[in-house]
């Protein structure tokens, strides 16, 4: 069924309610109190949300029921693992979370397969790579690989390529005690330079109030877009004690523009 259908999954999407955020609020603690009905108002009350975010998947092809129904599933989790205490909106919460299951929905149910061919030159080069990491205790280059196997080597990596399995941005990478550190923390960022960000009074009003190391972290991360590692070693500490800064500067900023 269209997205611009009025119908979808069987409900009338014009006669979707909408909640305030102090109706929300007051549902949440009903909801903490073992209230079951205020689950359910909630997840009604925010389909209009769900809506809205399967719009954005709308040159995707798919049946706009299907969307529909996995991005409740994302707001249902949202619902039910949603921290008042981290005084953040619930759609700022939740709308990540409905995505996030549309794309794992579109993801798993894509179309493309990889042919037995090229899975099969993708083996042997994997293969490859083992015999001569085994007998010249290193890595094999892509030319020692194709050498091997008698393929050309752009042949091989678009064959390895084919198999990879997706990586996402929020798989840990490593941990220490409580702090966690995620792949999304060593990529660079070259676009959210300082030119995008000075323009918004509020956001420096904001950085202001961070501690001097907060206030440096914050900058070399999000201005000069620094891998987390990189700003460890300039600044002299671990990456673990980096990385519970940045969170703790992020919240306070976030606290203080009341996002």
């Amino acid at each position: 069924m269209a997205l611009n259908k009025v119908v979808i999954c069987g409900v009338n999407t014009a006669k979707l309610p909408l909640l305030t955020n102090d109706e929300k609020n007051d549902l949440f603690i009903k909801i903490e109190q073992g209230d079951t009905n205020a689950r359910e108002k909630l997840i009604e009350g925010n389909l209009r949300l769900v809506l809205s975010v399967i719009r954005r998947f709308q040159t995707a092809g798919e049946n706009a029921d299907d969307l529909f129904q996995v991005g409740c599933i994302g707001l249902i989790k949202a619902i039910d693992n949603f921290d008042r205490s981290l005084n953040v909106r619930f759609s700022t919460y939740a709308v990540p979370m409905i995505i996030g299951e549309c794309r794992r929905y579109l993801r798993d149910n894509s179309t493309i397969r990889v042919s037995r061919s090229l899975r099969d030159i993708a083996y042997k080069a994997i293969y490859a790579k083992e015999k001569i990491m085994g007998e010249e205790n290193r890595d094999a280059t892509i030319d020692e690989i194709a050498k091997e196997i008698n393929m050309e080597k752009e042949m091989v990596v678009m064959a390895l390529d084919a198999i990879a399995t997706p990586v996402s941005l929020y798989d840990p990478v490593y941990q220490d005690g409580g702090d966690t550190l995620y792949l999304m923390d060593q990529v660079k960022d070259k676009k959210n330079k300082e030119e995008s960000w000075v323009e918004d009074i509020a956001l420096k009003e904001a950085m202001n109030k961070l501690t001097e190391r907060e206030y440096n972290i914050i900058k070399l991360r999000f201005f000069e877009g620094k891998t987390q590692t990189e700003v460890a070693d300039e600044i002299a500490i671990s990456q673990a004690q980096v990385s519970r800064l940045e969170k703790s500067a992020l919240k306070n900023m976030k606290n203080y523009l009341d996002i």
